[in-house]
């Protein structure tokens, strides 16, 4: 069988598993092959040990390696996470940040909520607009709003993460997700601090959290075995990857953490997330970055925007080099996760009034945790 031959069937055998697009070249050269694919999601197994018996089935010597390399390229396209196989990218995209509760010792807060601009400047470096997810809507607002965002931000902050109004919006919104992923439309999820933690509490539903000595501290991150490829981190420059693992450049501002042994002890969370990095404040070990396995879910305990965007002077705070680069290259991989969803708004009207640009943020001076807070009624 000729090359040309070989990888044009084995092509139209690994597309039948990935989808149309998902195998973008497939090159045989000599009995060697390389495949390139675009990521791809849901996985078929099924089809594939259908094919496996139908090539068996052929006896054929000639059919083995066309076999071999659609069979190669299937797994490989079978195995990722369900809906990331995003046919081509969303150079728009738009992603939703949850507003919370004031803060009761806020001395400039107005209306009944929240979000602070360091998250909103952290999504637009990356090249992202930012709708406000205000709390005291109804569901079906919700509901529509989710299917016009590429994406959703659970920021930091100081609410029960069991029973405030962010909870209950972070809940409608992460049940949307799960529905929206496990029907091939990849919709991701950040959560930072408070958003970590309130993603743990939603998955295992329960509060598995622990006091740690962590607040207003830099640390370097322990990475997990094999964590530098995973989807977070795998596209992180190998300095950036040395200084994150040797420096205190990552900012912690939390009292409440997932400790290892919480997390191990329940099954929820350990079938769910895969552990990237962990810490220790000295007698507990806690997770500081996790990724979900089969969803583009991603959380972490320390603060990436606050190195480039907050300002004030206190422990805890860096604004290094290799912070700031850490923080652009948590925000880009976040994007450039967004970029694989598709929801638009019904209309260039109803976006527009959607956008955060309609709200003037509130500089709460040098001395504030927040330098500024974008407040909603």
């Amino acid at each position: 069988m000729s090359s040309s031959r070989g990888s044009t069937q084995a092509t139209s055998i690994a597309r039948q598993i990935c989808g149309a697009r998902a195998l973008q070249k497939l090159e045989v050269t000599g009995g060697r092959f390389a495949v390139d694919l675009t990521s791809c999601s849901s996985p078929r197994t099924s089809r594939i040990f259908a094919l496996f018996a139908r090539a068996l089935c052929h006896q054929r010597w000639m059919y083995s390696q066309v076999f071999v390399l659609a069979v190669s390229a299937a797994v490989l396209c079978a195995f990722p996470p369900p809906a990331s196989c995003a046919r081509h990218f969303n150079y728009r995209p738009i992603i939703g940040v949850l507003a919370q509760e004031n803060l009761d010792d806020d001395p400039h807060a107005q209306g009944s909520s929240y979000i602070a601009a360091s998250y909103v400047k952290h999504l637009e470096s990356a090249g992202a607009r930012v709708v406000p997810i205000r709390i005291n809507q109804t569901e079906a607002e919700y509901v529509k709003l989710f299917n016009s965002i590429n994406g959703l931000l659970l920021p930091g902050g100081n609410v029960d993460i069991e029973k405030s109004q962010f909870t209950r919006l972070a809940k409608i919104f992460y049940d949307l997700a799960i529905k929206a992923n496990d029907a091939s439309d990849y919709f991701p999820i950040w959560g930072t601090c408070q958003g970590f933690q309130q993603l743990t509490v939603l998955t295992s539903n329960k509060n598995l959290l622990t006091l740690t000595d962590t607040k207003a501290v830099t640390l370097p991150l322990t990475f997990s075995p094999g964590s530098p490829n995973s989807r977070l981190f795998k596209r992180f420059p190998k300095d950036l990857l040395q200084s994150l693992a040797e420096e205190n450049i990552t900012s912690n501002f939390h009292s409440w953490s997932l400790s290892l042994q919480n997390y191990s002890g329940n099954a929820k969370l350990k079938r769910f997330y895969r552990v990237l990095t962990t810490n220790t404040d000295g007698q507990t070990d806690f997770i500081s970055t996790m990724e979900a396995y089969r969803y583009p879910f991603y959380a972490v305990q320390w603060h990436p925007e606050k190195s480039p965007f907050e300002w004030i002077e206190k422990s805890g705070m860096v604004h290094t080099p290799s912070a700031i680069k850490a923080a652009f290259y948590t925000a880009h991989f976040f994007i450039s996760e967004a970029m694989k969803n598709h929801h638009r708004f019904p209309s260039q009207s109803e976006e527009e009034k959607a956008l955060i640009y309609n709200y003037q943020p509130v500089f709460n001076g040098l001395n504030s945790i927040f330098l500024q807070n974008y407040y909603f009624d």
